[in-house]
């Protein structure tokens, strides 16, 4: 048995630990997960996964790397165990699944982070600043140049230059582009009214890559063009990452402090079904661009074998999986909202 993480946990999450004993909690006979969704999630679930795996051998855990619409579309379907998603699933999607499922779906957070602007741009090395005009301009197709007064005012001491920007942004339902668009239309009335916010959106301009990996190598192989991935996919591939201005009017890089202090006011007020959006967030540390992350898992689960396995991963996830989030550009859960987690793991049965 293990024990529990004095700084993260709680009595309550030791008391659950315990209780669902998780070295044992397959039962000693092999249980087969199936997850899908989030490709912005997929190096921390693919690292906790193979990690809870070495705990329990007989916990095999498979993750799918499609998207966060694909994992609400397939846990709807019943096609999968789990889901995954960066954007919380809406009211009419949640009424979708009940109607399919007969049973509700739970969000649980499992960590934060952050969407940067990535970009890759002839003669220019270092870290540009973006203001909340240019992002919403140039994926709106109104800001068409680098050199554009927009973009150079915010980079005074930047030689920029007068070539086209080639826009990339996801093709597949993605709960990346749903924290991107969510920003965009929190700091752009246009983008708002014209485009909106969903995981799926009808670009105005840009070329489309299947996953944060699609956008990422869109960027590393296009000269002169701008995208959006998860922090470690632009740190993993050695792409530069823009600061951006936030709500305070301070240029902010993603960093594990910044996209924690994007969730300052939300750990303190979490509404009971754990749906929330942190983009555009008070406080001059906080990066504008920041979002939890999280897992879908239906309310009744028949297999209990599963439901044992399940509900043994989400504790470990909430207590030792934290420590595994720094490691790969994430920021671990608020204590506030581990603990107010932990009591939503009853609602499984």
């Amino acid at each position: 048995m293990m024990t529990c993480n004095n700084r993260l946990a709680t009595k309550s999450l030791c008391a659950a630990t315990a209780i669902l004993g998780i070295a044992g909690a397959s039962f000693g006979q092999t249980v087969s997960l199936t997850g899908a969704g989030s490709t912005f999630a997929y190096p921390l679930y693919s690292k906790w996964f193979d990690e809870y795996h070495k705990l329990d051998p007989n916990a095999q855990i498979n993750y799918q790397s499609i998207g966060s619409g694909g994992g609400i579309r397939q846990v709807t379907e019943g096609t999968v165990d789990f889901g995954a998603t960066d954007g919380p699933m809406t009211d009419d999607q949640i009424k979708a699944f009940k109607e399919k499922r007969n049973c509700g779906v739970l969000h649980f957070p499992t960590a934060l982070g952050g969407v940067v602007p990535t970009y890759n741009i002839a003669g220019v090395t270092g870290v540009l600043n973006f203001t909340p005009e240019a992002l919403a301009g140039i994926y709106l197709g109104k800001i068409t140049k680098w050199d554009d007064p927009e973009i150079a005012k915010a980079n005074p001491d930047v030689k920029l230059p007068n070539a086209n920007i080639v826009v990339a942004h996801r093709s597949d339902g993605s709960g990346t582009t749903y924290t991107w668009v969510d920003y965009l239309a929190k700091v752009s009335p246009e983008w708002k009214s014209k485009v909106g916010v969903a995981t799926s959106v009808n670009w105005p301009v840009g070329l489309g890559g299947k996953g944060n990996e699609g956008v990422t190598g869109l960027v590393k192989q296009t000269p002169n063009s701008i995208g959006y991935v998860e922090l470690i996919y632009a740190a993993q591939n050695k792409l530069l990452a823009g600061k951006v201005k936030n709500k305070a009017g301070t240029f902010v890089d993603a960093t594990l402090d910044s996209v924690t202090a994007a969730a300052e006011a939300a750990s303190k007020d979490m509404p009971d079904d754990f749906r929330v959006s942190i983009t555009n967030a008070d406080g001059a540390a906080a990066y504008p661009v920041s979002t939890f992350t999280w897992l879908l898992i239906p309310e009744e689960i028949k297999d209990q074998a599963k439901l044992k396995v399940i509900k043994a991963m989400l504790a470990w996830a909430l207590d030792k999986g934290q420590a595994l989030t720094t490691p790969l550009d994430y920021a671990p859960l608020p204590k506030e909202v581990v603990a107010k987690e932990v009591k939503a793991i009853d609602l499984i049965h």
